[in-house]
């Protein structure tokens, strides 16, 4: 294989017993035992056993009393069968090891911050020596699973005839709905790019230009507030393509999703995916990214309350409720109004059924005899209230669902269920800035339905945009686009985009749309999401090499960092003076 090694930690196994072989890797474990000596050799492939005999090897036996974990070494000897007492059957290697005849002390180790198996380590600590932190066989597996996904991907994306096509970092502002990074143009003092927030306009004009399938995995830029699974710098598969057939776009999705699990896990995705419209899902679980591995829908109750005894129920817009099969206690009920009350609700109202089927409420009494039929639960059952607008009902119960779905052992850990959610709202509207503001992006196609009406009535107007979800989360989402400038127009008048405001923003793209742009739509997924959710991994920094801490900073290398005076004199750029500190409150 080189002069270093001839084959990986992890591939020796019986078939090569009595091949002479060199190995090299890093000192996992060291043990010394009546003489003979055992070093667990690890590299990213796995780990082999090396026996060290002093009767055997005596300067070899010399360099391994030395050696300390992370030590770098080179072996060479003999591949032997471990006698049938000593196989190790949770090893890949576990049925040999290597009698070591020349040992080399490649690189030494200075004292561990840390040691690899230990438990509960600090993040910060974790990041601050991460080159020591991806030597883990966890986040050796999750960056390999990373780079296997990759690799499927790009050979998914290129059968189906999608062109690599690389875009630009140092760009201008997008329209994605996060800060952007700007970075200062020294050639134009004054003057700033900003780090793309996506590709999307790039790649609408990619498509003008007349390259009808393009594909790239491009690094995006959002300047947020970080959390487990958000991160400042997101890798994403950005797809488009022109004369889009939504049919084909969701197969090939469909199909490079299963060719991942297949590739990587061994699992067989179903297909094809179900599919459920916004609304439906709003209904049925309060998300429009549902986890489909449990049941526990929401119910509807608001017609069955209309001019109830309860006053809370009569004069909610909505009210609706979730069917809980166990008979909550007191102490329960008590936890869940405390994550109710996390996401806006005011309270938790509940009915209990208990084993005889009777049932235990304090708001039984306002209920009428026919109310109380139409919501009456089977024995061991607790219902569940929220009674307010619809998006917070929604909001209330799709996260107590969830939450519900985890405490109770409710949810499949080891399935994966897929789910396309289509059909989304094409407006929300902005309390604060009084006016309409694009759900996806402002170049997000209407549905036919809507093509023609959509400023009658922008709450209840459709787009043609779609987003793929798996177990609750949302891997990705596209839509198609708008390639009509009378279209984009219209719907920038309804954002209340002033004509002066769209020349600056996007007059780039307005003038290739007027000279001859075809039908598009695609989609994006994140990378980093999916490499999360195929390692079954709650941190989305475990699954990035090199990842900021929820400061947005480096531990490891301490970016951000100022920079020199003489670096700001340059770029015309002058720090601002801390301003005088606020009187306290009340003062």
């Amino acid at each position: 294989m080189s002069e270093w090694r001839d084959l990986m930690c992890g591939d020796p196994r019986p078939d090569r017993v009595g091949t002479r072989m060199a190995l090299a890797g890093w000192v996992a474990r060291r043990r010394d035992h009546g003489g003979l000596i055992f070093v667990d050799l690890r590299d990213r492939t796995g780990v082999t056993q090396l026996v060290v005999n002093p009767e055997r090897a005596p300067e070899a036996a010399a360099a391994a009393h030395e050696l300390r974990n992370e030590f770098v070494i080179r072996a060479e000897g003999e591949l032997v069968a471990r006698s049938a007492e000593t196989v190790n059957p949770n090893m890949p290697t576990g049925e040999v090891e290597l009698q070591v005849d020349e040992l080399r002390i490649v690189a030494r180790s200075t004292p561990l911050p840390f040691q690899l198996d230990e438990e509960n380590v600090d993040e910060t600590l974790r990041l601050r020596y991460r080159w020591l932190d991806l030597r883990r066989p966890k986040l050796q597996r999750n960056i390999t699973l990373r780079a296997q996904m990759v690799g499927v991907i790009r050979r998914t994306m290129e059968e189906a005839g999608f062109l690599d096509i690389q875009t630009p970092i140092l760009f201008k502002p997008t329209p994605e709905g996060a800060r952007d990074f700007v970075v200062p143009a020294r050639l134009q003092p004054g003057r700033f790019y900003a780090l793309p927030q996506s590709p999307q306009i790039l790649k609408q004009l990619s498509m003008v230009a007349g390259f009808d399938r393009y594909y790239q995995i491009a690094i995006c830029f959002r300047d947020e507030d970080l959390r487990a699974d958000r991160v400042q710098e997101i890798t994403q598969l950005d797809v488009e393509m022109s004369f889009p057939d939504e049919e084909f776009l969701f197969g090939l999705m469909e199909e490079m999703y299963a060719r991942i699990w297949r590739e990587t896990l061994g699992i067989e995705i179903p297909r094809p995916f179900p599919r459920m419209t916004w609304h439906e899902a709003d209904r049925r679980y309060g998300s429009d990214k549902p986890d489909l591995r449990f049941g526990l829908e929401i119910e509807d109750a608001t017609e069955a309350t209309r001019g109830s005894g309860f006053g809370v129920f009569a004069g909610a817009e909505a009210v609706r409720f979730l069917r809980v099969p166990q008979e909550l206690s007191r102490g329960d009920l008590a936890k869940l109004e405390e994550v109710a009350k996390e996401w806006g609700a005011k309270g938790l109202a509940y009915l209990v059924f208990d084993e005889e089927g009777e049932v235990r409420s304090p708001i039984a009494k306002f209920l009428s005899t026919a109310e109380l039929e139409a919501l009456s639960g089977e024995p061991t059952t607790t219902l569940l209230f929220a009674a307010d607008g619809w998006e917070m009902t929604s909001r209330v119960l799709g996260a107590l669902r969830l939450h519900l779905g985890r405490v109770l052992g409710l949810i499949d850990e080891d399935s994966f269920t897929f789910l396309w959610v289509t059909d989304f709202p094409m407006f929300d509207w902005d309390e604060e800035g009084k006016r309409w503001s694009a759900k996806h992006h402002p170049f997000t196609r209407p549905s036919d339905e809507w093509k023609e009406r959509f400023t009658d009535d922008p709450k209840q107007a459709l787009a043609h945009a779609y987003d793929l979800v798996v177990n609750g989360n949302e891997l990705g989402g596209g839509s198609f686009r708008i390639h009509e400038p009378d279209l984009q127009a219209r719907v920038f008048d309804l954002l209340q985009l002033s004509p002066d405001e769209q020349r600056a923003k996007f007059g780039f793209l307005l003038d290739a749309l007027a000279m001859g742009a075809p039908p598009m739509g695609g989609i994006a997924f994140g990378i980093d999401r999916m490499t999360m959710v195929l390692a079954g991994e709650p941190n989305l920094r475990d699954v990035i090499a090199f990842p900021k801490n929820q400061a947005g900073v480096d531990p490891m290398s301490g970016a951000p960092s100022e920079v020199s005076d003489e670096q700001l004199d340059e770029l015309g750029i002058r720090i601002a003076a801390p301003g005088p500190a606020r009187p306290p409150a009340g003062s």
